[in-house]
Order: structure tokens, then C-alpha cells, then sequence
């Protein structure tokens, strides 16, 4: 019904000058065509029509955010001398760390604020690039804020930080959900006055009640956790103070390029000196048996295991739910053993404890889903074994192998598949042959598409309808390009022409775009 009402005469939100370009079709008869279409033919054209308009689209915005983001700022960091700092340290940093730290500052010495994105692979030691941020902007008389996503993984990076940043007269505080009214409006109080030079926290850092004195650099972790709004929330917190976000999803450069567009990127692809890579296994149910002795002779031994499955309840199919699991277990292989469990339908209190008590050994067996992708470090923990592994995709298996090999024991990843595929062994296959996630991640979007990035829309970015950013590559080079051009000639898409992309971008960003462009 809605086809029918289009006349003719429907205005093109795309100029004339680009559809001619690019070889485009009308937007009516895209619509058309996408719906009924006359022909295959007519399908791809309306198709081509379409993705490009969705794309240009994205990069507009994309661009529109990075131009809204550098305003200037009074945040600048002249003095660049961190050498204390670096000696302070117990071991040398790798040079990617030096490369990304060296990227950070000189944007930070500019009158537009930072707004980089630090990619590495888990145990890369991005926490050691923020920290050394956090000394220069100390130094330089300001404060930084470092926002993670949960309490346990604050408080980790408070112990972290603590330890090399107090001898360096650095004062840090810990700012989370759980301390008392009193406790959190004296501690904001203190902030607010500047008594401290580094505030870690989770999301209580960007309630309107905490107020810093003069704040340099935000530092959010692990990005996928925050999108794009509270990105812009957190930068409203100081005068245009620079931005810092480190993430542990290893994502192809020329993705991250695209889907970061708002972002400088800097890649962090070493891993520190001394850490010994992860011995990776594939086996099917049958040596299942062995794999528990094993992991029993280590847990004699002190350390610590993560058993990880698909699925939280028993269903018809054959995936082993991980309650049931986990029950079967200390009745049956693991009688005797501390065995814990851990799903996302649990309480957010609950989850925190039940890690806390993993961190702590008093859980020597931990069953859990994916919820400990994005887990705290346990560096005791030395095996992971993951059931079904044929269902998980593969930057996901490499996420989840991050949980183990932080610590000095040799660390071990035991994937369980009986799925008889060509295309599962092709993926396992690449698992057990390469530890590094760059590798993997580009595998994984040969072999499935951009479903595992974007799958669960974790990057903050709007939802496409049609286009799909591992097919539609060559195309997104084009928008990208022409996406500048446009810009560069008209910054606002305040001329007549632009007219329409000014209507797509405010409709597809929608929130972020509150209040317009300006």
C-alpha cells in the first residue's frame, strides 16, 4: 500500500551529481524494485542503490561525530616527559605500547581534543598505554577518569593502577555503585575539590552528580560497552577533555577504520615480553574424560579452570546447558572440587561475587557462558575448556581463550566438538594454529561474515537495514571517500543539495544527533 502512494515524482534524498556518478537508479524505483522486482537485474540495481545510500549515510554521520567531537579544548599537554614513569615500571614496555603512547600524546599536545581508540589483543597491556596517559596528564595539572563496565573490573584496574601510579605520588580513588551515600558524596566532594588525579569507576562516573575539578583524559574500557551517547556524556564532563577507549575485540584494520569513524585508531599487536602462548587442542566428546583429568591435575596442583557452554537451560537439543552442567559435575567428575556457576540471567550481584570468589580461588571450577568474555584477570587460571565450541564464532573462541595465560603457568585452551563439518574444522583448525586475534579476526569474517562484530550491535553504532559491512566492502571505500568530499565542501549539509543527507543522517543516528548538528 505504501508502494502505491509513491508518485513518481518522489524526491531523491542522494544529489543528482552522485547518483549520475556512481551509476545509481532513482529512489522510487529502488523501492520499487527491492520489494517487487521486474527481474533479477532490477533487483541488483535497486539493491546497489540502496546500500550505497545506507552507507554514505553511516560515513556522513560517522564524520559528523569526529567534526562535532573537535571542538577545541583548554586541555593541553605540553610537558610530554613520562621517563619517570617508564622507569618506574618493573619491565619494558613492547613498541607497539610505546607506538600507541607516542600516537596519544601528540594528539593530546593539540587544541583539539583526542579521541582514540586502542585496540589489542587481551593481555596486550593497554592498561600500561592509560597509565602512562594518566601520568602525563597529572604532570600537566589534570585529572583522568577511567570508566570500565563492571565493579570487579574497576577495582582490578584500581589495584593495577594503585601500584605503579602511588609511589609515583599519584592519588587515586575508587568511585562505584556499591559504597555507601555518605562514603560516595564525600569521595565526589573530594574529586570535585581535585583531590584526586585518577578517578576509576563504573557508570557512577557519569551520573550528573560527580563533578571534577579540571578533567584532562577519559578512559573507557572495553568499548562495545558504551556507545556513542555515553561517549559524548562522559566528553560533557570537562572542557572538551580527550577521550581514550581501549577494547580487546580485535577487529580487521580496514573494519575498524569504517566502523570506528569517529575514532583515530591504534593498534596494539605485541604481546609483553615473557608471556607464554596458549596451547590449543581440538577434541571430540569421546576424550572428554581425559580432558577432566587434566584439568583435575591442575587444580591439585593450585591453579584454576573455566569449563564454558553454549547454552543456560536444558532444551531438546544435545548442547550442554550449563546449569545442569554444572550440577553434573561436582555430583559426579568434579565430586570434592569447588565448582561455581555463572550465567547472565544471574543478578548483577550475584555475577560480581561469584567472580570475586573466583578471583579469590575459593572457586577452583568455574562453569559459565560467554558473560566471562568480558571477565576479570585471574592470572591462577591455567585451562579452558569449551563445550560445543562449533557454535561460537571465532573471534568469540579467542575472546573467551583471553581468560587464561595471564599469569607465568603454561596456560591450555581445549575446544570439544563432535560437529563433522568441513567448516567447522576449517575454524577450529585456525584456533589451534594461531594465538594471534588479528589473524583470527580476519579468518572469521572470511568464514562468517560480520555477524560476530555486529552481531549483537556491541560497537554503539546505528543498525543497517541492507547493507553488510564484510560484503559491501569496496563500497564502503567509496562512501567513505565521497563522504569527505562532501563534508569538506559543506561541513553542515546546510546546502540545498544536501538536503536529503541531512534528513538520512539525522534519521539514522537519531539520539546521538540530539539538538542537530551544530
Amino acid at each position: 500500500s505504501a508502494l502505491e502512494l509513491i508518485k513518481d515524482d518522489l524526491f531523491d534524498p542522494l544529489p543528482g551529481e552522485i547518483t549520475e556518478r556512481y551509476g545509481l537508479c532513482h529512489i522510487g524505483y529502488a523501492l520499487q524494485n527491492i520489494h517487487f522486482p521486474k527481474d533479477k537485474n532490477a533487483l541488483e540495481i535497486a539493491k546497489k542503490r540502496l546500500v550505497f545510500e545506507e552507507l554514505l549515510t553511516l560515513q556522513l554521520g560517522l564524520l559528523k561525530l569526529r567534526s562535532r567531537n573537535r571542538k577545541s579544548s583548554s586541555v593541553m599537554i605540553l610537558d610530554k616527559d613520562i621517563s619517570a614513569f617508564l622507569e618506574a615500571l618493573p619491565y619494558e614496555l613492547t613498541s607497539a605500547q610505546k607506538r600507541a603512547i607516542d600516537e596519544a600524546l601528540s594528539d593530546m599536545k593539540e587544541q583539539t581534543p583526542m579521541n582514540r581508540l586502542v585496540q589489542g589483543d587481551v593481555g596486550s597491556g593497554k592498561t600500561m598505554i592509560a597509565a602512562a596517559l594518566c601520568y602525563a596528564c597529572t604532570k600537566n595539572g589534570f585529572q583522568t577518569a577511567l570508566m570500565a563496565p563492571t565493579e570487579i573490573l574497576a577495582e582490578q584496574h584500581f589495584h593495577t593502577l594503585n601500584k605503579i601510579l602511588s609511589p609515583l605520588g599519584i592519588r587515586i580513588c575508587l568511585l562505584t555503585g556499591s559504597l555507601t551515600p555518605k562514603q560516595k558524596t564525600l569521595l565526589k566532594s573530594d574529586i570535585a575539590e581535585g583531590q584526586y588525579d585518577l578517578v576509576i569507576g563504573t557508570h557512577a562516573l557519569v551520573q550528573d552528580s560527580t563533578v571534577f575539578h579540571s578533567l584532562g583524559l577519559v578512559v573507557t574500557d572495553e568499548q562495545h560497552r558504551f556507545g556513542v551517547e555515553q561517549r559524548s556524556r562522559l566528553a560533557q564532563k570537562g572542557d572538551n577533555p580527550h577521550i581514550l577507549i581501549m577494547s580487546a575485540t580485535p577487529i580487521p584494520r580496514t573494519l575498524a577504520l569504517i566502523i570506528y569513524g569517529d575514532l583515530d585508531v591504534s593498534v596494539v599487536d605485541e604481546m609483553p615480553i615473557g608471556r607464554k602462548p596458549i596451547e590449543t587442542y581440538c577434541i571430540d566428546s569421546r576424550k572428554r574424560a581425559r580432558a577432566f583429568g587434566f584439568i583435575k591435575e591442575h587444580i591439585d596442583e593450585g591453579r584454576q579452570a573455566y569449563i564454558v557452554c553454549p547454552l543456560i537451560e536444558d532444551t531438546e537439543s544435545e548442547l550442554n546447558a550449563v546449569t545442569t552442567y554444572a550440577q553434573k559435575l561436582s555430583k559426579e567428575d568434579f565430586v570434592g572440587y569447588s565448582v561455581g556457576l555463572l550465567h547472565g540471567r544471574l543478578k548483577a550481584q550475584q555475577k560480581e561475587q561469584i567472580m570475586r570468589d573466583f578471583s579469590d580461588n575459593k572457586i577452583s571450577l568455574l562453569v559459565s557462558t560467554t558473560v566471562i568474555e568480558v571477565g576479570v584477570d585471574v592470572p591462577n587460571a591455567v585451562i579452558m575448556l569449551i563445550e560445543n565450541a562449533e557454535r561460537f564464532g571465532l573471534s568469540q573462541l579467542h575472546q573467551l581463550r583471553g581468560r587464561v595465560g595471564r599469569g607465568e603457568h603454561q596456560s591450555y585452551c581445549i575446544l570439544v566438538s563432535d560437529h563433522k563439518g568441513d567448516e567447522t574444522a576449517t575454524r577450529l583448525k585456525v584456533m589451534c594454529k594461531t594465538s594471534d586475534g588479528f589473524k583470527i579476526s580476519e579468518e572469521d569474517l572470511k568464514l562468517r561474515g560480520p555477524g560476530d562484530f555486529f552481531g549483537e550491535r556491541q560497537h554503539g553504532l546505528p543498525a543497517l537495514k541492507i547493507a553488510n559491512m564484510a560484503e559491501n566492502m569496496e563500497v564502503l571505500k567509496h562512501t567513505q571517500n565521497l563522504a569527505k568530499e562532501i563534508m569538506s565542501e559543506d561541513a553542515e549539509l546546510f546546502l540545498p543539495k544536501n538536503k536529503g543527507l541531512y534528513t538520512l543522517v539525522s534519521e539514522l543516528f537519531g539520539q546521538a544527533f540530539s539538538g542537530g548538528f551544530n
